[in-house]
């Protein structure tokens, strides 16, 4: 991650152990309608890469069913993560979990969770550790558990717009493994992790949200 261009994931102190993320503070309230049309009313949810923790706090007071576990690889992300929780006094967000959701074999140290989510990961990784992860996640879903990706992507191998096309290209000369997944490619490998059905639900600002279900027995 240090060979990121320095947009790619903006952060600034916010006072105490908490930062503040301008990216999350605007894409929130979009989220949480995209949750409160998908998600389950209860049971268990895993954010996997929660960063600042401006979301899993507005997911937990949006969806006050749901018990919320954050988690993310970085330490002073999981203290902004524990402050803001802290802060908004919900309990039903859990501390911070320390998960590199691209590691094979963590679904069978958690779960299993009636909803997995994640927002603004999989252009800043590997194609390897998108479909690692996706099958981890599919692995570590309750049977009728839902995912739920969100982000920029390519549709039909093509960016949306001129800014996705420069941040694209920011990315891979970066690192040529990262930058935007396709949309074709997503569906595919999220139903060779046996998800089904997949929808994609256009987001504000040419994103893109990927919901895809784990079949019941």
């Amino acid at each position: 991650m240090s060979r990121l261009p320095p947009n790619a994931s903006v952060a600034e102190e916010a006072g105490g152990d908490r930062l503040f993320a301008p990216a999350a503070a605007r894409n929130l309230d979009a989220l949480c309608d995209l949750l409160a049309a998908h998600a389950p009313p209860r049971g268990r949810a895993l954010e996997i890469a929660s960063g600042t923790g401006q979301h899993v706090v507005g997911f937990a007071k949006r969806l006050p069913g749901l018990r919320w576990q954050p988690s993310d690889i970085d330490t002073a992300r999981r203290a902004s993560i524990n402050a803001y929780a802290a802060e908004a006094a919900s309990p039903n967000i859990a501390p911070a979990l320390p998960l590199d959701a691209t590691t094979p074999g963590w679904a069978g140290e958690h779960g299993p969770f009636d909803l997995i989510m994640l927002a603004n990961l999989l252009h800043l990784i590997s194609t390897f550790a998108t479909r690692s992860l996706i099958d981890e996640a599919a692995a570590a879903l309750a049977p009728g558990g839902t995912l739920i990706l969100y982000g920029p992507f390519k549709r039909d191998g093509q960016t949306t717009s001129p800014g996705d096309t420069r941040f694209d290209a920011q990315l891979r000369a970066a690192d040529p493994a990262i930058g935007y997944k396709d949309n074709t490619e997503m569906a595919r490998w999220l139903s060779d992790a046996a998800l089904s059905p997949i929808d994609e639900v256009d987001m504000p600002a040419n994103n893109l949200a990927f919901i895809a279900r784990k079949p019941s027995p």
